[in-house]
């Protein structure tokens, strides 16, 4: 059989991992596909630097020429942005050709109109690398779990977010310490916004629900909550009370429509996910027949993230002749069997809750704050006061009477009667500042 070519969009980090994989594993790949599947061209923005790493392919600048080119069987996509990446894809569809891809954002976002021009080219369009790196969560939730009916999964899915929160955690630091280290390790970007307030996992969650539940992809449905916001307190709080934060993308699919989450989340210390620090990525995904599996690996990095890309490809190989519809759905289900969800809004999340007050050092107030809770039917699981803090002037300007900070953790209640308490007890002259809440989940 002739060798497939591969032309790669992309050599920066993730374009040289696949191209040393592809290079290093030759043999082992022909192995597994019966084809000998080679790099033949790669689209670069400086062509000197590529051309010394020496490769053996053909250097240019010109995407165009990967995407028009008749010779190559396979674009994969490892540049990253919206523009010119989704031009260059259409593109690619448009000439006949597979595409896959490492963007979770453009999945994400435009993953519903490449799938169904690929789909009616009888193409692939394969995204593996775009979720947890080298772990591979969609491999499992596309076939592994194929038999399954999939009633929610969450995920440690950014590993920028788990290292400054591991390191809260573990060294008792402030977010923006640890931040400013992420930076200058390479983990953190100098705009750190996508990783930190939860943009880049409501991609990788939109398109893990979207393989679970057999809906179209919904970026624009997913709750995002950054971890700025997590102070060095709340981390200690929370061991007392015997969990971990961690930042969790949270899918789950319930009677009246589909929860989509992102935000920082109380875990129990003993549960398997809780355990999971530094930059490493975990998800767990439960199925009706299987119960829980723990998926846990490098979410990110050169062969890491190589290793999904280049699965992909020997995916897209071993069907390369067969007939499109023998092929491994691009979503897991039948194009035709997509069902679009009711995306739940916040209010009607259900959950269980960390609240932290901070009031004024008198008596009543804690009973007065319970009698507000007990008026909405929610429960209280525990409740943790800490000593005095330093003196703070009252609300009448009169004297100066110490605060106290009160920890509250709920039982699992609708939020909508949260944000009702919330409110209630921020209008109490005894709460000094703002109620900070924290989801919790028992998973």
């Amino acid at each position: 059989m002739k060798p497939v070519n591969i032309g790669l969009l992309g050599l920066g980090t993730v374009g040289q991992g696949v191209a040393t994989i592809l290079a290093r594993n030759a043999a082992e790949i022909q192995r597994r596909t019966g084809r000998t599947i080679q790099l033949t061209h790669a689209a670069v923005r400086n062509q000197g630097k590529a051309e010394a790493l020496d490769l053996g392919i053909q250097i240019t600048t010109d995407a165009q020429q990967i995407v028009t080119n008749p010779d190559i069987h396979i674009v994969c996509e490892a540049m990253g942005g919206d523009d010119p990446a989704l031009q260059l894809l259409h593109a690619a569809l448009d000439h006949g050709k597979h595409v896959i891809t490492a963007n979770k954002a453009l999945i994400a976002v435009h993953g519903n109109e490449l799938i169904a021009k690929a789909q009616e080219k009888g193409l692939v369009v394969a995204y593996e690398s775009s979720v947890a790196g080298g772990i591979p969560i969609i491999k499992a939730l596309r076939e592994g779990l194929a038999a399954n009916r999939i009633e929610w999964l969450a995920g440690i899915i950014n590993g920028t977010g788990n290292f400054i929160l591991s390191e809260m955690a573990e060294k008792g630091r402030t977010f923006q310490d640890v931040l400013a280290e992420a930076q200058a390790l390479g983990y953190a970007e100098a705009d750190p916004t996508f990783d930190v307030e939860g943009i880049d996992a409501a991609h990788k969650l939109t398109i893990m629900a979207s393989v679970a539940f057999g809906m179209p992809l919904e970026f624009n449905g997913v709750y995002t909550e950054g971890i700025s916001k997590v102070t060095r307190d709340d981390v200690e709080f929370a061991e007392e009370l015997g969990y971990r934060i961690k930042h969790l993308g949270v899918a789950r699919r319930r009677s009246d429509g589909v929860e989509l989450r992102v935000h920082p989340t109380l875990i129990p210390e003993k549960r398997l996910l809780a355990n999971v620090n530094g930059v490493m990525n975990a998800v767990v995904v439960h199925g009706d027949a299987v119960g829980p599996t723990l998926y846990y690996g490098a979410g990110a990095g050169s062969e890491p993230t190589g290793s999904s890309l280049v699965a992909d490809i020997i995916d897209v190989v071993r069907g390369i002749d067969a007939d499109a519809s023998h092929r491994v759905p691009v979503l897991a289900f039948q194009p035709d069997a997509l069902e679009p969800q009711v995306i739940l809004d916040t209010t009607d999340f259900e959950s269980a809750y960390y609240l932290r007050l901070h009031a004024l050092d008198q008596p009543g107030v804690l009973a007065t704050v319970a009698g507000i809770f007990g008026d909405l039917d929610i429960s209280i699981e525990a409740i943790l006061q800490k000593e005095p803090e330093a003196d703070t002037a009252n609300l009448s300007g009169e004297d100066s009477v110490p605060t106290v900070p009160i920890i509250l953790l709920t039982r699992r209640v609708r939020e909508g009667l949260i944000e009702k308490a919330i409110e209630r007890v921020e209008l109490l002259d005894t709460i000094t500042q703002p109620v900070t809440r924290l989801r919790v989940e028992s998973l």
